[in-house]
């Protein structure tokens, strides 16, 4: 597939070899071999008793790694004009990915929510990709209803009639996390769209009056949010799973104690390699090793939103917007995950981008990626710009001697 799709200009096949931004490739390559590694440690115990293999989990998740990868590859070489005209596509796709997973027979049921659809060995989880789809198509709204939307109350309220029912549908799995995250970056996207400060403000205290409401309309949640704020009141109930991070992150103390000698992974710590992660990583790598991992996520995060600003400025104002939703994308998850570990979030079960063991978030981030590499790329080159015309002699391969001309 690739030798088909080698004619048309992308960063993989370019008359500079790789034409990428290797600042980000390198940090988000950097967080998943950390991924792998963490993997491979947190999930050993668990994977000589649940399947009889100590590597069962770090092989699944190095196979889902190759697929993300290869997926990556693919998106690379898909030219953005493209993802902006299937935008509603897209859409579609997503509301239909998230009805599917609530229907008995195709959803499957985990910790008594509804969030995968199960293909055999494996299982996808729809929200992780309507995430991605919601601001591709968000993203070609407010280019075509630019002005709409920062005008008038019409174009700032329509996004929410395709918002608010995805939201409704995410809330029925459950997955609030999810819900927070995705209406988080439409917001986001919303106000760098050139909504008003009334209308933000407005929209930000609706905000919060319904996830005040959701969350005193479920006592679950309402349990949640009162027991981690004193974990340790009932440590052996409902503050147990904070209670044994704590203790991970305490025994850490600065330099951890060292690769694969947690002791909070042995059955203390539930969901040690999926949403606390982070916890065997502060206790095996310590406070050092958390903080540089910390600091990984925050250059590629502030990577994401330059390369955002940096289609601003060449005018391709889709990519923009598409590189500002992916950033607060994992500017969210981030920041929960890491939050639920360190006791300052009620427990949520959201993975920390490109650690955490999960399938369809590791694709899906490989997958962003893809999209914010080729964003800078098309930026750089100006390709799709709407002051630039390219033609296909632009791209040919150029005659031994002949200088290689540098856009136009």
């Amino acid at each position: 597939m690739l030798t088909f799709l080698r004619p048309y200009p992308s960063p993989m096949f370019s008359r500079r070899g790789l034409d990428m931004d290797f600042p980000m490739l390198a940090g988000c390559l950097a967080l998943l071999g950390l991924g792998l590694v963490m993997i491979s440690s947190a999930s050993t115990e668990v994977a000589a008793v649940n399947a009889g293999n100590p590597l069962y989990y770090m092989i699944r998740h190095l196979i889902y790694l190759l697929i993300g990868l290869g997926a990556a590859g693919v998106v690379l070489m898909i030219p953005l004009a493209t993802w902006q005209r299937c935008g509603w596509m897209l859409l579609l796709a997503a509301f239909a990915l998230l009805v599917a997973v609530l229907v008995p027979g195709i959803g499957r049921e985990v910790n008594g929510s509804m969030r995968w659809i199960g293909f055999g060995m494996f299982n996808v989880q729809p929200s992780e990709i309507a995430k991605v789809f919601v601001v591709i198509y968000l993203a070609g709204y407010l280019v075509r209803r630019q002005e709409e939307v920062r005008e008038s109350w019409a174009g700032f309220f329509k996004p929410f009639v395709v918002l608010l029912p995805m939201a409704g549908l995410l809330l029925m799995e459950p997955d609030f996390g999810a819900t927070v995250v995705m209406m988080g970056a439409a917001a986001a996207m919303l106000f760098l769209g050139g909504v008003g400060l009334f209308r933000f403000c407005l929209m930000v205290a609706l905000a919060v009056g319904a996830v005040t409401l959701l969350i005193y309309t479920q006592p679950y949640r309402m349990e949640r949010l009162t027991n981690f704020s004193d974990p340790w009141a009932d440590q052996f109930g409902a503050g147990y799973q904070l209670s044994q991070a704590l203790i991970a992150f305490g025994r850490g103390e600065w330099l951890g104690v060292g690769l694969g000698n947690s002791i909070q992974k042995q059955f203390y710590l539930p969901e040690a390699h999926t949403d606390f992660v982070f916890a065997v990583l502060a206790e095996e790598l310590g406070m050092v090793g958390a903080l540089a991992t910390v600091a990984l996520f925050v250059f590629v995060c502030v990577r994401a939103l330059y390369i955002g600003l940096w289609a601003e400025k060449a005018k391709q104002f889709f990519a923009a917007y598409v590189a500002f939703g992916l950033a607060f994308l994992w500017i969210g998850q981030f920041l929960i995950n890491i939050g639920v570990n360190v006791g300052l979030l009620p427990t949520k079960g959201l993975t920390l981008p490109f650690l955490s063991y999960g399938g369809s978030s590791l694709v899906i981030c490989c997958v962003s990626l893809a999209l914010l590499l080729r964003i800078e790329w098309e930026a750089r080159t100006q390709l799709g710009s709407e002051d630039v015309v390219f033609d296909e002699s632009d791209f040919l391969e150029p005659a031994a001697g002949q200088e290689v001309p540098h856009g136009r």
